[in-house]
């Protein structure tokens, strides 16, 4: 049996095949196409012909990819969306969509509404819900409206006014993707109600990315499970990447840092992935990505749902270097996918870093020709000016100054010196250009939860093992075997400003795939 992972980035699209002891077998590596699904459906053949394995061994197929992200960032193929949310009359003062973009609100806003409910921090209520506001709603959005986004005052800790305005809104408007803001976001109302918002407007797109996929591996006559990666390094099946498909943001560089962790062995240091456009630095923390503790933004929108904390540069094997009066840019343009057209080495007409360190002879040594009209001394300059760049982004990522391992992943670590400050050493493991493909075709299936818990209620022992059992069922829902889950881990904090016993618990729980023996989208 073989796991087969495949992450689109925007320069390159990986493709890596694992066995059933998790030993890589091969990998490849083919440019990102403008429609995607070609580069993906390029990228598996090329792989499993080269590789000369039986494709009806393939029973897991994982994808890692940036279509939701660009879907935001470019503002395309976003759903017109519904907002209701949960809280009158305690949060009329802020509406939805405040501090938006413009032109993204315009995209995706079809109207908003402030409804009568709520519940306090502990799950007591604070006003009963109004059906016939809902209902009212729903029938002047019907003609225009794509999808419904819920959030509730305090919802994470008590769900029950969420799933009640769903159900009536799937009587008004039938069987329309709704989002919950409970399962997406951590407890404060405007961030949780932004990143909803945001899940909703890209079911779409979602629903997309997984049909597409799932003709790709059918077209070359692969019939394996899907999964997709989730942004915290674990995985998730079609049906929970269908409902929720804002948690593919940012899995690139949690795929690099999981195939990181497993090429090398080590569970705690720092992965710097460089692909053709930019460097992005995660941390490896107890085999798993460090996750940001700040609000994210996306878009311009701010949010709180779960993002790794990975910072990123525009500095990449295609990143453009000027000269301009003596002085030295390095990025953050870069030529990216056409690389292999635009690059000097390459014989275009376009200086790029792959073209610095091949003059310097660290790489490419069969193209040395085409850069040779270049200055050492010059080249030099720019290799110690993209130098200081690294080291200045990888200590913004540590939380001591002592020495860190540091792991190379992604094609474009040639450009990368071989010693750093702040770093104890650099290494670079065997496929380390395919990371991002690997760690995607390792990932296990996680279940995460955040919740406020009245200790007046129940004792701290009791709430973590309601904490740990709502996990685990996240993680099942995902598609995680049950006699495989663990807790990995438990953070619980006081809440001095809430008043009476108040307990926030974070828990996560992880487990192995559950092989249904069946395609989930067929």
């Amino acid at each position: 049996m073989y796991r087969l992972g495949v992450d689109v980035g925007g320069t390159n699209t990986d493709a890596a095949l694992i066995d059933a002891h998790l030993k890589v077998v091969h990998t490849v590596k083919v440019p990102t196409t403008k429609d995607v699904e070609r580069g993906i459906i390029e990228a598996i053949a090329n792989v499993v012909q080269e590789s000369k394995i039986d494709s009806s061994a393939i029973k897991y197929a994982m994808l890692g990819t940036t279509h939701c992200t660009n879907a935001i960032v470019e503002r395309k193929r976003l759903d017109k969306v519904g907002v209701i949310r949960i809280g009158r009359p305690a949060t009329t003062a802020i509406p939805p969509f405040t501090d938006w973009p413009q032109d993204l609100r315009e995209k995706i806003e079809v109207a908003s509404i402030i409804v009568e409910g709520g519940y306090e921090f502990d799950g007591r209520l604070i006003s009963e819900l109004n059906r016939e506001e809902v209902s009212k709603f729903c029938r002047e959005i019907s003609e225009n409206v794509e999808s419904i986004a819920i959030s509730g005052v305090f919802s994470p800790v008590n769900n029950c006014q969420e799933d009640t305005v769903a159900a009536w809104v799937r009587e008004e408007l039938g069987d329309i993707p709704i989002s919950l803001s409970n399962a997406i976001g951590s407890i404060g109302l405007l961030e949780r109600e932004n990143a909803t918002i945001l899940n909703a407007a890209l079911m779409t797109t979602g629903q997309t990315v997984i049909n597409g996929f799932s003709k790709a591996l059918n077209s070359l006559n692969i019939e394996a499970e899907m999964f997709f990666s989730q942004n915290d390094g674990t995985l998730m099946n079609a049906a929970y990447a269908q409902r929720y498909p804002i948690l593919t943001m940012g899995c690139g560089p949690t795929n690099s840092i999981r195939g990181s962790a497993h090429l090398t062995g080590l569970n705690d240091a720092i992965v710097l992935d460089v692909g053709g456009t930019t460097s992005d630095i995660g941390v490896l923390t107890k085999g798993f990505p460090r996750q940001s503790s700040l609000a994210v933004t996306i878009g311009g929108v701010n949010t709180n749902f779960r993002m790794p904390d990975i910072l990123s540069i525009g500095l990449g094997g295609g990143t453009q270097v000027f000269e301009r009066s003596g002085n030295i840019t390095v990025g953050p343009t870069s030529v990216g996918y056409e690389i292999t057209r635009k690059a000097l080495l390459f014989g275009g007409d376009v200086l790029t870093t792959s073209d610095i360190v091949t003059r310097l002879g660290q790489a490419f040594e069969d193209k040395a020709i085409q850069v040779e009209h270049l200055s050492i001394e010059f080249c030099k300059k720019v290799y110690e000016k993209m130098t200081g760049m690294l080291e200045d982004a990888i200590d913004q990522m540590k939380t001591s100054s002592k020495e860190v391992p540091l792991i190379l992943s992604g094609g474009g670590s040639i450009i990368v010196s071989n010693s750093l400050k702040g770093v104890s050493e650099v290494i670079m493991p065997e496929h380390y250009g395919a990371a991002n493909a690997i760690g995607a075709a390792l990932g296990q299936v996680s279940g995460d939860v955040e919740r406020i818990y009245s200790l007046d209620q129940m004792n701290r022992e009791e709430a973590i093992t309601d904490a740990r059992e709502l996990a685990s069922d996240e993680a099942i829902k995902a598609g995680a075997d049950e006699k495989t889950i663990s807790i990995v881990s438990i953070e619980d904090i006081p809440l001095a400003y809430l008043p009476g016993n108040a307990l926030f618990i974070r828990v996560k729980a992880v487990g192995d795939l559950q092989y249904s023996h069946k395609s989930v989208i067929q």
